[in-house]
């Protein structure tokens, strides 16, 4: 983890792992919160209704904080922690992996079902697009027209990214910029002390 960035997965990716007739399907997921988490696992849970074990891990947060793995069944620590530890092998956040299992009529032993589904999380963050993504706080800035030059001037300086811009007689710019430049915009835009400028509960966007 960076001071204002972390990385994570694009879109959803998947990935199989096969193993004495036992079939391991992965699934990985961008996730923001817990309750998206629950949301996929309620509808693989009726898709693959007919499936022995739906194991899972996830990490959530920009520094990681929230995480959980469940074995769903399987011996402890046998499932969860092993794709929990593949997330965290790749440095990743705001990711879910689910791993269903069907079982194939032969016991692959804990040290069996370790590599199983150490292999199947692996594979589908093999298959998954990593993406570098910033944690920005939220800023508006009201100005006259006048002004627009020297506004622009310092957001594009400080990489901003505008989110919506009005251009009228009272103009008015939301953005969001890099956490790491955060402070260092709000002390040159108030160098101009005829700018109004709203600061967010800044939840540092992610």
């Amino acid at each position: 983890m960076g001071t204002d960035y972390f990385y994570t997965i694009d879109k959803q990716s998947e990935g199989i792992y096969t193993e004495k007739s036992s079939k391991f399907l992965a699934f990985a997921f961008h996730v923001i919160s817990e309750n998206e988490v629950k949301q996929h696992l309620n509808e693989l849970k009726k898709k693959y209704f007919d499936a022995r074990h739906q194991v899972y891990a996830f990490i959530i947060g920009k520094n990681q904080e929230i995480y959980r793995a469940s074995d769903d069944g399987e011996p402890t620590n046998s499932s969860g922690p092993p794709v929990l530890g593949q997330i965290r092998s790749m440095n990743l956040t705001n990711t879910l992996i689910v791993v269903v299992r069907y079982f194939g009529g032969t016991k692959l032993g804990v040290p069996g079902l370790i590599n199983a589904y150490k292999t199947a999380a692996k594979n589908a963050l093999d298959n998954a697009k990593i993406i570098k993504k910033y944690i920005e706080n939220k800023l508006e800035i009201i100005f006259d027209y006048e002004d627009v030059n020297f506004v622009m001037k310092v957001l594009k300086d400080y990489e901003a990214n505008i989110k919506s811009q009005t251009f009228q007689e009272n103009c008015s710019i939301i953005c969001t910029i890099k956490l790491s430049l955060y402070e260092k915009i709000l002390k040159t835009l108030k160098q101009n002390h005829k700018l109004i400028i709203k600061e967010y509960d800044n939840e540092n966007i992610c």
